[in-house]
């Protein structure tokens, strides 16, 4: 899916991150960094006619490859949202609180409490997910018309997922 250069200069600029994180995303006190994986993939839309019938791009779905600070791939990020580790531990996220991205087309920066799910492993301990340092992955402005209903777009991303636990 990636080729191997620009996989590493993307993990590189993706994992450097921020130095601060905003208050609006902060996980509970007592929970402490397990891991910081990124993320490369893509954001999926589609077109939809919107309850005051004019057509928009509708979120569907990320497809991402998730990697550690080595970059080697360990897992996926999937539609549920779903975390997938390679050893078969995961979790499920439900959003808690969101912000924009200081990025200018970035998706927002997010924190979402985790759901363990399939065997013990990983990610059986995540408890909360925050979701920062965005690149990329917004909508397209235009290109969405009755004449495009159903279209599916795929628009690139990357991000880190800064994965705690109690």
């Amino acid at each position: 899916m990636f080729q191997r250069g620009v996989l590493a200069a993307g993990l590189a600029a993706t994992l450097a991150g921020c130095a601060s994180r905003p208050s609006a995303i902060d996980v509970p006190a007592a929970e402490k960094l397990l891991m910081t994986v990124a993320a490369l993939g893509v954001q999926t839309y589609e077109c939809r006619a919107t309850a005051g019938g004019a057509p928009a791009w509708t979120f569907v779905a990320p497809q991402a490859e998730l990697f550690d600070s080595a970059g080697r791939r360990i897992g996926q990020h999937r539609a549920g949202p779903s975390w997938q580790h390679e050893d078969g531990s995961g979790f499920t996220g439900t959003v808690r609180a969101r912000m924009d991205a200081p990025q200018p087309g970035a998706i927002p920066w997010l924190l979402l409490a985790a759901q363990p799910q399939g065997p013990a492993g990983v990610f059986s301990r995540v408890r909360h997910v925050q979701r920062v340092d965005t690149v990329a992955g917004q909508a397209p402005a235009d290109g969405c018309s009755a004449a495009a209903l159903g279209t599916r777009v795929h628009m690139a991303y990357r991000a880190n997922y800064r994965l705690t636990a109690p």
